[in-house]
């Protein structure tokens, strides 16, 4: 048997040992002595026949405990490779907000296996709920709430709390609503008040009326600014006949706006998807990036082409070739900037994608004044390298038009893209790449060619 001592405790090697002993209490007594998120980084790390059989070992009820520590697709793959009625025993301990994260993030035919695996009342409520867009009030709130009818009395409550007090002890419980007979919101009730009131009295008499409430189809910019105005733990949600469906917390808007943000970086950075972990399937991540940097090569074929026109100039004037790369990359990051600004403004409703005009006159404004301010730093220094005013104005004009172009571009080209039902986030890099390689290569070596003599 194999000693478990906190200096291995880290170990992967030491889990699959314990792993072997197939002794479900060992292999707890193990995961217990874990810091803090070390369990799920430890799953992660196993193959998916070492994962399977843990989660085996351990059973439906403490491996949803280990499962809910791990994030996003993590948990997904795990659920992948299990036999369905495995799935569906871990599925049905996992908390709801879980659950309807992991059905979105399945194929859709692993979904509807498990769905259509449950009670048909909780199936049914689960396909209502995933209908929801993911980043609206309805695809964030949580199902389980609290809703009393507008009848009942203060003792009725109470009975209710004491009778299904062990349920309810599992909800995200912070206020309780009361509703009318055909499950519109009518006010809230705060538990405070419904322990001190007078037993007789009618919940319509304590409860807060016209209380706030979003409906469900709120997006995530709308629910991120209301409780930054409101210092709430959370708020009902509506459908559009004002009956109550949810309640969505802020904590989960703020988790919504983190993944989004993370998202739109790994987007940016190339990761097709928006989610990459190194557990995920090795072609599958491959592809991913390939995908993506295949079609950066044709775009930089187009670039350099224009090198290939310009040859004999390149050629003559030698010392070009120097400031080539300066010239595209600093042209770059300044549209990348205009890129990023786009992208968040976009995200946040801050701009809309028909407001070109807009845009590009506050991005010219910008790319003009940086534009001189680098152009006359880059050609000062080529004119103090190599003493020839010639080539520092080349320089210096080119990485000056550069930048109007680039950033004006920066700034367009996600809207563009949203109009044309395209990822900002996603295409925008590989453009802004091409358009900045191209039009600075071509401005230098023109300007260079119209100056050769003096070069």
């Amino acid at each position: 048997m194999t000693d478990i001592s906190s200096n291995n405790a880290h170990s992967v090697e030491t889990l699959i040992d314990v792993l072997q002993t197939e002794d479900p209490s060992r292999i707890r007594a193990f995961l217990a002595k874990l810091p803090p998120g070390d369990e799920a980084r430890a799953l992660a790390t196993l193959d998916k026949e070492q994962q399977a059989r843990l989660i085996e070992l351990l059973g439906p009820e403490k491996s949803v405990e280990l499962l809910v520590k791990m994030t996003g697709r993590g948990v997904v793959s795990v659920i992948e490779q299990m036999p369905l009625q495995q799935a569906v025993d871990i599925f049905e301990e996992m908390p709801s907000r879980q659950q309807l994260d992991i059905l979105r993030r399945l194929k859709g035919k692993d979904a509807s296996r498990i769905i259509e695996a449950l009670a048909p009342a909780r199936a049914e409520r689960l396909r209502e709920l995933i209908s929801y867009p993911e980043d609206t009030a309805g695809g964030l709130m949580i199902p389980e709430y609290l809703a009393f009818s507008r009848g009942m009395l203060v003792r009725d409550v109470l009975d209710d709390l004491r009778d299904y007090g062990e349920v309810y002890s599992d909800y995200a419980i912070q206020y309780a609503y009361v509703v009318s007979e055909g499950g519109e919101l009518l006010g809230v009730l705060r538990l405070r008040d419904l322990l001190l009131a007078p037993k007789s009295k009618l919940l319509t008499d304590i409860m807060i009326k016209e209380p706030q409430k979003v409906r469900a189809d709120t997006p995530l910019k709308d629910l991120k600014e209301f409780f930054k105005q409101v210092n709430y733990l959370g708020v009902p949600v509506v459908d559009t006949r004002e009956r109550l469906v949810g309640v969505v917390l802020a904590s989960a808007v703020r988790e919504a706006v983190n993944r989004r943000s993370n998202q739109i970086f790994l987007q940016f950075s190339g990761i097709v998807g928006g989610e990459e972990f190194r557990t995920m399937p090795l072609f599958k991540r491959s592809s991913r990036r390939l995908s993506w940097l295949s079609i950066n090569i044709v775009l930089n074929i187009v670039a350099a082409s224009v090198i290939a026109l310009y040859q004999d100039t390149l050629e003559k004037a030698i010392v070009l070739a120097v400031f080539l790369p300066i010239i595209s990359d600093m042209s770059g990051c300044s549209g990348n900037q205009a890129v990023a600004v786009s992208i968040r403004e976009l995200s946040l409703g801050l701009v809309r994608p028909k407001e070109l005009l807009r845009v590009l006159g506050k991005e010219s404004s910008i790319g003009i004044i940086n534009g001189v301010v680098l152009g006359l730093l880059l050609g000062g220094v080529a004119f103090l390298w190599k003493g020839n005013p010639y080539l520092g104005l080349v320089v210096g004009v080119s990485l000056a038009a550069n930048t109007l172009v680039a950033v004006s571009f920066g700034g367009l080209v996600p809207l563009f893209l949203r109009r044309a039902g395209a990822d900002p986030a996603l295409a925008s890099g590989p453009l802004l790449t091409t358009i900045t390689d191209v039009c600075g290569f071509f401005f230098v070596l023109s300007f260079a060619s119209a100056l050769l003599s003096r070069l």
